[in-house]
Order: C-alpha cells, then sequence, then structure tokens
C-alpha cells in the first residue's frame, strides 16, 4: 500500500491528486502531530502508524518529511521508500531539519512568539504562484498550511541505523534537489527527472503516480484520471 507522506510545512492536499489515481493509496494527515510542540518526529510517526491499516506499506515522502522516514519506518512496516523531490536521512545517526546557514532567513520570519508565516508566504509571489494549477488548488493548500514554530526547524531528527535495507529510489523536479539527486545517485538507489516545480505533483499526478516505482513495489497501474 503507498503511503504519501507530506511534508509538515504544507497539508495532505499536496499529495491528493496522486492518491486518487493510485488503488489503495493512503494519506496520513501530519497537521495535528506538528501542532502541539516537540517531540516531533516521534509525532510524526505516530500519526502514520495510527492512520494507516496494518501490512506491508510503501512510503512516499515529499520534501523534508523525506527526513522523517527511518523513524517512521519503525513503527510501521516498510518494504520500499520513494522520494520525492525530498531530503535525504543518512544511513544513521541524526538530521538537521534545515541546514545552519538557512536558519537566520527563517529567525527573520519568525515573529515574537516564534511562530513562522504560513511556507507560501515566505517566497515571492512569482515563485509561488506557478506551483499550482489554479487557484482552487492553491486556496487548498494554502488554507491546510500551519504556521510552524521556528522549533521545528531548529530540531535535529534521530535516524535509527537499517532504514535503508529496503528498495530506496528518488524522483525529483528540479533545482535545488539535484545535488540530493546525486547523493541518491551515489548510494546507489534509481534515481528519474520528471521536469518542474516543488509541488509538481498538484501539476501533473498522472505522471507522478506513473512512476515505475509504484508499478515495482506499490501494486499495479495507476487508476485513469477522471477530471
Amino acid at each position: 500500500m503507498p503511503v504519501l507522506i507530506h511534508s509538515p510545512s504544507v497539508g495532505p492536499s499536496t499529495w491528493t491528486p496522486v492518491a486518487e489515481l493510485l488503488p489503495r493509496a493512503c494519506v496520513p494527515d501530519l497537521r495535528q502531530a506538528v501542532a502541539g510542540g516537540p517531540p516531533y518526529p516521534e509525532q510524526i510517526a505516530e500519526a502514520v502508524r495510527d492512520q494507516t491499516p496494518e501490512g506491508p506499506l510503501v512510503l512516499v515522502a515529499h520534501s523534508n518529511a523525506g527526513l522523517f522516514v527511518p523513524i517512521i519506518s519503525q513503527a510501521v512496516e516498510v518494504v520500499a521508500c520513494l522520494f520525492v523531490d525530498a531530503h535525504l536521512p543518512p544511513a544513521a545517526g541524526v538530521a538537521p531539519v534545515v541546514q545552519p546557514a538557512f536558519l537566520p532567513f527563517l529567525r527573520e520570519l519568525a515573529d515574537a512568539d516564534g511562530l513562522l508565516p504560513r511556507w507560501t508566504d515566505w517566497w515571492p509571489e512569482e515563485q509561488v504562484a506557478p506551483m499550482f494549477p489554479d487557484p482552487v488548488t492553491r486556496e487548498r493548500v494554502s488554507a491546510e498550511q500551519p504556521r510552524l514554530p521556528l522549533a521545528y526547524f531548529e530540531q535535529r531528527v534521530p535516524v535509527p541505523p537499517g532504514w535503508d535495507g529496503v528498495p530506496c529510489a528518488f524522483l525529483w523536479y528540479g533545482p535545488p534537489y539535484d545535488t540530493v539527486a546525486e547523493e541518491a545517485a551515489r548510494r546507489g538507489w534509481p534515481v528519474t527527472r520528471l521536469p518542474g516545480l516543488h509541488l509538481h505533483q498538484l501539476i501533473d499526478p498522472e505522471s507522478v503516480a506513473g512512476h515505475e516505482f509504484f508499478t515495482a513495489h506499490a501494486g499495479g497501474e495507476p487508476e485513469q484520471s477522471q477530471t
């Protein structure tokens, strides 16, 4: 069963168009897992466990959700992992949610209570608008976005060893994930480029759902879109 994991910076609607094309796909909602403060990794893993059926699962993680794949893999039975324009955790140890050089930018955005604006409000309009196929989709995704605390991005995520003993692959859309794609290739993973922006699964869900990874590991071909 494919389990499509959204970045905690956004919401489950970023995966809905793909989920509608994949038989039996599940999209856990992680918003409550990050709403009450730390420990975020454990709460995210528990949210995935509580919202997915038992049985072999295929984790599909987008953006910084990729960093939580190892700890999720301790909470549920995982048989394969696909990272989609996502951060890669190390084989073991700890992983920062963002690189230290990016933290000053976030600290400038935080308000007096330590809360950040919604993720799409971090960037200029000319960068945000092209990520969405239409105003309705943008409104739905934007309404779901939480205002995360700065502390979420300052955390270091534990990475238990052995998580990458299952088949893993990497699907990337464009920069800056070209460097991450190179790292995935160095690990010997299959790497595929699907040109687009960071929320390309909203623009072209058919191509994402049609990735060979799903045929190989998630039980069949995608269904035809009814739209």
